[in-house]
């Protein structure tokens, strides 16, 4: 028999659409009353499910909710060409591979750092201030760095995706998920942190260890990744660097402090909209910056604004399978939410919830959570969605409210790595030339360590009545 083959990533999503479709078709049609909170975002009333007659789909829709799914993934979309572009200018001058080369030559001895930083530095961007498209940058500097150090592009997108999963998990300070759950559910705003604090710990070193014991792995023997026969980009094999010069300084200065202005502008502006559109901003302005610098500091390869310009086009062409893959995702989420099923899959998973003891019901939560992720990949979606009913269930069933709040983190986190509804998480991978059933070959053992920890977590939380 001829050997199976998973077939590409478009494929696979566009299996899935055909599922949204079905389930649209066999689920019954309901929706929840949703009211207007004090800051203006809709949210699910407790007990108002029933359901509604809207008229099912026309199969038609399987196709026209592509385009569509394109117009609401807008937003990333353009950041991924606008990255691109960006990179394919820094690329050209020259710097990002003298950077590689000091961090190459630094790390030679000493790459658990790599790992264990990455992870950790990764997880934190994630628990805080609620970082995930903005990881996109970091993707070919990471391939470089794991590839050149012996590691394969596994190791890379390892390091970034399972410490950014860990972090959304842990969520210590996340507005984007812990904050807005805690609101909905009328917890006190960042209540519960030391709990939250206590368990990253051991949550972020079963991470680093999960990455570092296959990096390890790899590096002692090369056909053992996991994708040993994948041909790797060769943009992230070279073996030679150019020596790190005041010009390619320049350029990393100012590329580091575009950086710690759109942490800041994500952390303090958000009450200004600092989103993806003025990141995407950031981006272009920096490609321009980079030709000025060395157009003016009389380096031999200096780049003239025609250059920049073909190298800025050649960037974003490099992504055009990304940004497609992430418009095919949100395509999935159009169909349920035309299907009116998407209130009908949560009722249905929480109802059985009532019927359990606390600890199975916090565990219960999880499970619901995880489940929801599928559905609705985005954590402030899920929130409103999900804990107006789990907030006053978990009074019923005798467990905190800010226990509740935990197993929503865990389960929209977790997942977050997981399910290829998930934008971000495709994204990644195609950079990264990862095929979807690899990387859950990768990330499945990670998944039954970190959950039976969120399980433990959850159950302790229960025992001293976490609040």
């Amino acid at each position: 028999m001829a050997k199976f083959r998973v077939p590409h990533t478009l494929v696979l999503l566009f299996g899935i659409m055909i599922m949204a479709m079905v389930l649209a078709y066999i689920l019954p049609q309901g929706e929840f009353d949703r009211v207007e909170n004090q800051q203006g975002r809709e949210q699910v009333v407790p007990g108002s499910y029933e359901e509604v007659e809207s008229g099912r789909l026309s199969p038609l829709r399987l196709f026209t909710a592509i385009p569509e799914g394109f117009a609401a993934a807008q937003d990333i979309i353009f950041f991924i060409f606008l990255i691109g572009g960006t990179f394919g200018v820094l690329r050209a001058t020259g710097a990002a591979d003298a950077m590689i080369g000091v961090l190459l030559r630094s790390l030679s001895k000493k790459p658990e750092l790599l790992i264990a930083g990455g992870v950790f530095l990764f997880a934190a961007g994630s628990s805080t201030i609620g970082m995930a498209e903005e990881y996109l940058p970091f993707v070919p500097i990471l391939l470089a760095l794991c590839i050149g150090l012996g590691f394969d592009s596994m190791t890379a997108i390892g390091i970034l995706c399972v410490g950014y999963g860990t972090g959304y998990g842990v969520a210590i300070v996340n507005p984007f998920t812990v904050i807005i759950a805690q609101g909905v559910a009328e917890v006190q705003p960042t209540s519960g942190i030391g709990y939250r604090l206590l368990i990253s710990i051991p949550f972020v070193a079963i991470a680093i260890h999960h990455v570092w014991r296959y990096a390890r792995k790899v590096r002692m023997t090369p056909s053992s990744s996991l994708v040993a026969d994948i041909e790797v980009d060769p943009a992230h094999t070279s073996t030679e660097y150019p020596d790190l010069n005041w010009i390619h300084g320049a350029i990393l200065g100012v590329t580091g402090i575009a950086l710690v202005v759109i942490i800041y502008g994500l952390s303090e502006l958000s009450g200004w909209h600092w989103y993806i559109g003025e990141m995407g901003a950031m981006f272009v302005g920096l490609a321009i910056v980079y030709a000025l610098i060395t157009h003016f500091g009389g380096d031999k390869s200096s780049l003239s604004m025609d250059e920049a310009a073909v190298q800025f086009c050649k960037g974003a062409a490099e992504l055009t399978t990304t940004a497609l893959l992430v418009g095919f995702a949100r395509s999935i989420l159009v169909i349920l939410e035309d299907g009116h099923v998407i209130d009908t899959i949560v009722h249905g998973i929480a109802m059985p919830l009532q019927l359990v003891g606390a600890s199975a019901a916090s565990i219960g939560m999880l499970v619901v959570q995880s489940v929801c992720n599928v559905f609705i990949p985005s954590g402030s979606g899920q929130a409103y969605v999900t804990m107006p009913i789990m907030a006053p269930l978990a009074d019923l069933v005798g467990v905190t409210r800010q226990t509740a709040v935990l197993a929503f983190q865990f389960g929209d986190g977790f997942t977050n790595i997981l399910v290829p509804t998930n934008p971000v998480l495709i994204g990644i991978l195609t950079m990264a030339g990862i095929p979807y059933d690899r990387w859950l070959r990768f990330v499945l053992p990670f998944l039954l360590k970190i959950w039976l920890a969120a399980v433990i977590a959850l159950i302790v939380a229960v025992q001293i009545n976490y609040t």
